[in-house]
């Protein structure tokens, strides 16, 4: 028999479940079906949670945050057999593994210091659920960065910035592996050093978590490597002399405010301002002041 057994998320009396659904045989000749629940426990080994025996074409485990907790990665296992003959038995069935929780996607990221926002996605796959609460019912993540380095040094400055310190959780149906989502944009921080390959990591914690369900639950943290690119200078110094970026020298003994740069691809320009330091013996100008944006 080929049963198929999928896992999907599901809202049980406001409680939050798994449904392990298969394919029973056409037509369906009296059958009984053994369902096995497990989870991961480490890399490649499963930890039985319960099995169970009958007739229905589906078998429902609860998340109860102590058997059955957020951030397993769960199983169903099916077989089959006819009533009165149970040791006639198809071949076991695997369900794929289903991660039940909080998660970032993508789970990690390779990023550059050019300015760019890439999108990072916070979602759960299992239902939000807040029973009598269902006006305000939300989850509400945490977000942290910390620089990790290298290991011989203490981390430095932070490495990449992200476009919102928290994101909302907010209940919606559950479609394509989630049901709820929030976006933030994570960019690299242009910092003119040459640190080569730097490695930093967004973090989620629940913030006053409703219910023990979610109190316990730490999503997986998510590992952003930024890569540098090389960075130009210019320069406008003493009386003064100007360097461009490509090097190009010249000096300017002009009084008054002038613009030094502007990008013409984001909001970046430096302003500077020269006054008269010559006197009467030489036209000389120099920087009294500065303003970038």
């Amino acid at each position: 028999l080929a049963l198929h057994p999928v896992i999907t998320p599901e809202l049980v009396q406001g409680r939050v479940h798994l449904k392990c659904s298969y394919s029973p045989p056409s037509p369906a000749p009296p059958v009984q079906y053994r369902v096995l629940w497990s989870r991961l426990s480490s890399p490649g080994k499963r930890e039985q949670l319960h099995e169970e025996t009958t007739p229905r074409p589906f078998s429902y485990a609860e998340l109860d945050g102590a058997n059955l907790r957020l951030g397993d990665t769960v199983f169903c296992t099916v077989t089959a057999f006819r009533r009165g003959t149970p040791e006639q038995q198809s071949l076991p069935e695997d369900s794929k593994g289903f991660y039940a929780g909080i998660k970032f996607l993508p789970e990690s990221l390779e990023i550059a210091e050019d300015g760019k926002e890439h999108i990072l996605t916070v979602l759960s796959t299992v239902p939000i659920a807040c029973p009598g609460q269902e006006d305000s019912c939300k989850i509400t993540l945490q977000l942290s960065t910390e620089d990790l380095g290298k290991s011989s040094r203490v981390p430095g400055p932070p490495d990449i910035a992200l476009s919102a310190c928290q994101v909302d959780l907010l209940p919606e149906p559950c479609s394509g592996g989630r049901c709820a989502a929030a976006t933030v944009t994570v960019t690299a921080v242009t910092d003119f050093a040459q640190d080569g390959r730097r490695v930093s990591r967004v973090s989620a914690r629940p913030a006053a978590p409703r219910g023990l369900l979610w109190r316990a639950h730490t999503p997986r943290d998510v590992k952003v490597t930024v890569r540098d690119l090389p960075t130009g200078n210019c320069y406008s110094f003493t009386d003064p002399h100007i360097i461009t970026f490509d090097g190009w020298r010249y000096d300017s003994h002009k009084i008054g405010t002038f613009l030094l740069c502007r990008s013409e691809s984001r909001a970046f320009e430096v302003h500077v301002r020269q006054r008269d330091c010559g006197g009467r013996r030489s036209a000389t100008a120099c920087n009294c002041g500065v303003a970038a944006r």
